[in-house]
């Protein structure tokens, strides 16, 4: 008899954990879709008893705490939301192929914080789309995610430089504004006072920046006829394959910001990008910006850029500020991305 070699037992070992994880993923998908359809079928039910008034669904949830002693979710507040899911989804087939694919407390945040239609069906896609964890969708949707990235008029020549697919993802990747509020500076703010911010915080920057982004480093040296060239922030984009850099402005935008991030996309292309990694894009991080000043500097610009406005702590009102949840609350949830 062979003896199993210790490198390739470790191969099939990991291969056969592998294989478990990925039924073990699947199973937990299947038990939560069966759980979101019996939860609506149980609102529906109520629903069409609904003349019954609250002390139907009070009997209801002692009853079945009895018949049922060792299953959750039979409470009086929850029999209540299995109603109002049933009430404002009455359509299953919507159920089946959009509110299944995520948790019931995701459907319950969405539902409780979000109101219009097609803003719950935009945060449930981009809740599967990105892996996001209940505490991240909790944020965007505070932070007004939707608002900010899907239907924001954003500032960019993607669709002048870059091929029909990577430009609707650069497009969906783009906010404005981007909101650092974890950067608590006062008083007139320099550039590099933001940058060493968000260094220090760069978990959270990559939070707000979005799925697949990834931080190459800060004052990126670029040596062009032997005269160097720092870079704000460099980063690769794991799903648009290219580097990302990122210039940020404390102040209003001006057209020459635009010359100057045009000139290091050529030079990270030229010095840095590998054959294999698609053209460079810039993103131009402003205070402000007016909206037909930088489309007319991004019109004949050859290179892919994109502009938007930030905002930090003490630009974020007093009203706003207690709503959002702090940086150190969020979970870090950045999933692997597929190649």
């Amino acid at each position: 008899m062979l003896e199993v070699d210790k490198n390739q037992y470790k191969e099939i070992f990991e291969n056969i954990k592998n294989e478990i994880l990925k039924s073990q993923y699947k199973a937990m998908q299947v038990v939560n879709r069966e759980l979101v359809f019996m939860y609506w079928n149980i609102g529906k039910i109520i629903l069409e008893n609904a003349k019954w008034g609250n002390k139907f669904i009070d009997n209801l949830s002692v009853d079945l705490k009895l018949e049922f002693p060792t299953i959750k979710g039979f409470s009086i507040r929850n029999l209540k939301n299995m109603k109002k899911f049933a009430e404002e989804y009455p359509d299953f087939e919507f159920v089946q192929k959009v509110s299944a694919q995520i948790t019931w407390s995701d459907n319950l945040l969405i539902l409780d914080k979000v109101k219009e239609f097609e803003k719950r069906k935009w945060y449930i896609n981009e809740t599967v789309k990105n892996g996001w964890s209940y505490d991240i969708l909790d944020w965007q949707i505070k932070s007004n995610l939707y608002e900010r990235q899907a239907i924001s008029e954003k500032v960019n020549n993607f669709q002048n430089t870059l091929p029909d697919v990577q430009s609707d993802l650069a497009m969906q990747t783009m906010k404005d504004p981007y909101l650092f509020d974890f950067i608590a500076l006062k008083g007139k703010v320099k550039e590099l006072e933001i940058e060493d911010a968000m260094i220090n915080k760069i978990k959270d920057v990559l939070i707000e920046l979005g799925n697949g982004f990834a931080f190459v480093g800060n004052q990126y040296k670029l040596t062009v006829s032997n005269k160097d060239y720092f870079i704000d922030l460099l980063f690769y984009h794991l799903k648009l394959k290219c580097y990302i850099v990122v210039e940020l402005k404390a102040r209003e935008f001006e057209p020459t910001d635009a010359g100057q991030l045009n000139f290091y996309l050529s030079a990270i292309d030229d010095l840095v990008k590998d054959e294999t990694d698609n053209p460079s894009i810039g993103l131009l991080l402003c205070k402000s910006k007016d909206k037909f000043t930088a489309e007319y500097a991004l019109k004949d610009i050859n290179k892919s850029i994109g502009v938007s406005e930030y905002k930090i702590l003490q630009d974020i009102p007093e009203y706003l500020q207690s709503q959002l949840p702090k940086a150190e609350d969020i979970e870090l949830h950045i999933q692997d991305i597929e190649e």
